[in-house]
């Protein structure tokens, strides 16, 4: 995968943002056709991710950056009430034809207070592979702590940090930076804009802002990634490129 140097340009007429929030509407349908199998989606994070949520019949669920809405639809499944949100208008009108009925779903930015949501309203918030779109996290989870409930619980999945700091060949590891690589496997090459953060700067926030982590999973692959992509199925079993936390709230 190629890191390219954005422009100066680029720089100026498109903040990170705004780079991102396009980035996901242009690429939402091809994003959502191919979710269901994509293997690092379907066979690595999800499964892991979904294992740490455990038993959610009857529960009030939070889908954080819900994208096109494949979590709501297995939550909703099996008996879960689910409320998702993300920034891309385009992913959120796929998250709502995709679950029909079934849950709501709006357009919000996860850097911003979640100011239509009434505190102690959700049993559980997930918010997966979209933390690292964000600079500062402290408000983020200030807000998942004041719309759980007493106990409730945080789920979160990210990119490791060691993989991170690696795949951007990071010469500033105790720093958060701004990165970049252009996504090949949606279609058309798709420029990605995220931050780069230090495993500490993972873990702060979450305990800062009101919660006790329960438990830290590096992922590996279930069996059905390696019949689609043998070679990272490999890799991934020798070094994660995810990580997944589970907190409850003090």
């Amino acid at each position: 995968m190629i890191v390219p140097t954005p422009s100066l340009i680029d720089v100026i007429l498109y903040p990170m943002k705004e780079k991102i929030k396009k980035a996901y509407d242009d690429l939402a349908d091809s994003y959502n056709n191919l979710i269901d199998h994509k293997p690092h989606n379907a066979y690595y994070d999800r499964p892991n991710t979904l294992k740490l949520i455990g038993d959610v019949k009857g529960k009030s669920i939070l889908d954080a950056a819900c994208g096109p809405g494949k979590y709501a639809e297995i939550l909703i499944k099996k008996g879960a009430n689910v409320t998702g949100f993300d920034i891309s208008p385009q992913m959120i009108k796929l998250a709502r034809e995709r679950n029909s009925e079934s849950g709501v779903f709006f357009v919000q930015d996860l850097s911003e207070p979640l100011e239509t949501l009434s505190s102690a309203s959700f049993d559980i918030v997930i918010c997966a592979l979209a933390l690292h779109y964000i600079e500062d996290w402290n408000i983020t989870m200030q807000e998942f702590q004041r719309v759980l409930k007493p106990n409730g619980k945080l789920i979160i999945s990210i990119e490791h940090p060691f993989f991170e700091y690696n795949y951007f060949k990071s010469e500033k590891y105790f720093e958060i930076e701004a990165v970049n690589c252009t996504w090949s496997g949606f279609g058309k090459p798709i420029q990605m804009h995220s931050y780069r953060r230090p495993l500490g700067e993972c873990i702060t926030p979450i305990v800062n802002n009101g919660f006790c982590i329960d438990k830290i999973v590096e992922p590996k692959p279930v069996k059905e990634f390696e019949e689609l992509d043998p070679k990272h199925y490999k890799e991934l079993n020798e070094f994660p490129a995810f990580m997944c936390i589970s907190a409850i709230k003090r």
